[in-house]
């Protein structure tokens, strides 16, 4: 499949809204890798993934706690939570699908995942 028509596939469920700053300054940027991973969670599962934090400036990483180094400020990770799907489940999930790579934090209300070079987990 041409890399193209990939990356048009990506979008289908995802909006620009969704994805921007939760502060309203419209910082928005798009990481194709980690569209593609949200799209196969959502494949997965069949159900909408609904995402509570994506893209983040710094202003409003700083505000809320955010990391110092955040990968949502590089548009690279998202928050995200599924209706009727507890949040370890969607960590067990992708633990299991990437057990090598990716930044994947569970948290009481939602799951992070993030597309860094190398593996990381946490919990909080």
């Amino acid at each position: 499949m041409p890399t193209s028509y990939k990356r048009e596939m990506t979008i289908t469920h995802f909006s620009r809204s969704e994805a921007a700053c939760k502060c309203g300054c419209g910082f928005w940027a798009q990481d194709w890798e980690l569209l593609e991973v949200l799209e196969d969670i959502r494949a997965f599962y069949g159900r909408p993934v609904i995402p509570n934090s994506w893209c983040r400036c710094l202003a409003y990483n700083e505000r809320i706690g955010g990391a110092n180094d955040s990968y949502h400020m590089k548009a690279m990770a998202a928050d995200i939570w599924i209706s009727g799907i507890g949040p370890d489940l969607v960590a067990d999930y992708l633990e299991r699908l990437y057990p090598d790579r990716y930044g994947i934090g569970r948290y009481p209300n939602f799951t992070h995942i993030d597309v860094r070079p190398k593996k990381a987990r946490w919990s909080n």
